[in-house]
């Protein structure tokens, strides 16, 4: 098995409503485990808290996050950001779109970027910063 790099977006208080929207972008089968069914934590008010979820769909991509605990820093969206490419505008442009939808913000319009190909990034309405792009030969007007 080759070796895969995943994004992980650590959360507060919200990694359940974070990965469940992922969901519903990206569909796929959501796996969501608390501090509480693996006594990880100390305080009983991070029971229900998501300790790790993993969404994995049925086009291979694969999503990890998870709340971070109270007694850990936190600094929402500065930390990571996401990048989705290939060479289905039509799929790529979906994500986009569904991604900088309700309460997200358009950062770059997806347009023919200076390099070739289709790209644009986006803000979802977690504070996640996307990076979209369709491959230069994809994004290829007819001749």
């Amino acid at each position: 098995m080759s070796t895969l790099l995943n994004p992980y977006i650590s959360f507060r208080d919200n990694a359940r409503d974070a990965m469940t929207f992922y969901q519903s972008v990206f569909g796929g089968e959501l796996a969501l485990s608390t501090f509480g069914e693996f006594q990880a934590s100390e305080d009983p008010a991070e029971a229900d808290k998501i300790m790790h979820g993993m969404l994995t769909s049925e086009k291979g991509l694969v999503l990890m996050g998870a709340d971070t605990p109270n007694s850990m820093d936190y600094s929402p969206g500065n930390n990571i950001s996401v990048s989705l490419s290939g060479d289905d505008e039509a799929e790529l442009r979906g994500y986009y779109d569904k991604l900088s939808g309700e309460g997200g913000t358009v950062t770059v319009p997806m347009e023919k970027a200076p390099w070739g190909d289709i790209f644009g990034m986006c803000t979802d309405k977690f504070g996640i910063a996307w990076l979209v792009n369709v491959n230069g030969a994809a994004a290829a007007p007819a001749s």
